[in-house]
């Protein structure tokens, strides 16, 4: 966690994260702390519409034991004078990453998931965590889901929280099931447009999702009037390390459509099927980038 810390700071991140390094799985690492699910016993399911995998199963009423990352927490809090975001798996995306043998339905094991969330959100933003983060990526493939109690369910795990929140989204990692998919996904990719819209009304106070050699029209950013927009100003699906300038031309095509106070270049997703060296060059391309255009916004 050190050395992530490190790395982030010599780019100039402003807000820095743990890297996630005490979980082996975004949404895994966090759900087999809790109780009713049985991790040795797997079955095989469809993951968001997309590729099988072998994923835990839902026993019996789920529940949390104890606090999952305040320990995580303190340790992150303690080693840098930097804001900090700690993030957790969103309810819809925990429950499209196993199988339910209990609940039988999924908005009744979403808001099951909600409320311990909302729990561990509360300790996190009390121990000094400045923005805690939902991950959500399969808000961009469940639409109807998305209307009808993934939002709602998203704002009950934000419930009372005192500290920044937000949402992310993507398209995912540069695995081969999510370059497939990508590839028949046209040559705009506007599934944010179904979304942007019931997200601008929701009490989220950011967005977080991809914009750098993505299809995502820049403009669709604009449907999230009144939120922070999290710029994902980096590819987080190829070796290839952009240079400041690549960085400089995303932040400025958003700032089009956002307004500057509005607008925070990040990462996008993590950089977990990168390696250290790609993923260190991408995190000093970024904070040059940002620094490039800051340059010339004064």
């Amino acid at each position: 966690m050190r050395l992530v810390l490190a790395l982030q700071e010599k780019a100039g991140i402003d807000i820095v994260s743990d890297g996630e390094q005490t979980r082996r799985h975004f949404v895994n690492g966090y759900m087999e702390k809790l109780e009713g699910i049985d991790f040795k016993n797997l079955k095989t399911v469809r993951i968001r519409q997309r590729y099988d995998a072998n994923v835990p199963r839902v026993v019996g009423p789920v529940a949390r034991p104890r606090p999952v990352h305040s320990e995580d927490a303190r340790f992150l809090r303690a080693a840098t004078a930097k804001s900090i975001k700690f993030t957790l798996p969103g309810p819809m995306t925990m429950v499209d990453t196993l199988a339910d043998e209990h609940y039988g339905w999924r908005e009744k094991l979403a808001f099951a998931f909600a409320e311990i969330l909302n729990q561990e959100a509360r300790e996190l933003a009390g121990l000094g965590v400045d923005v805690v983060q939902f991950d959500e990526p399969a808000f961009n493939v469940y639409f109807d889901e998305v209307r009808d109690w993934g939002v709602a369910a998203l704002e009950r795990a934000r419930q009372g929280v005192t500290c920044k929140t937000a949402v992310h989204i993507c398209y995912g990692y540069g695995i081969e099931a999510n370059i497939v998919w990508k590839k028949s996904l046209g040559n705009e990719w506007r599934q944010y447009e179904q979304i942007f819209p019931l997200l601008a009304k929701s009490s989220i106070d950011q967005v977080s999702l991809e914009c750098a050699n993505s299809r995502v029209p820049i403009d669709l950013i604009a449907l999230l009037e009144g939120k922070d927009v999290l710029v994902g100003a980096i590819d987080v699906a190829t070796t290839r390390v952009e240079t400041p300038e690549d960085v400089a031309r995303v932040i400025r095509a958003a700032l089009k459509h956002v307004p500057r106070e509005r607008l925070f270049p990040c990462t996008n997703c993590g950089m977990v099927p990168l390696s250290r060296e790609v993923a260190a060059g991408k995190l000093a391309a970024l904070g040059a980038g940002t620094a490039l255009v800051r340059r010339e916004l004064v």
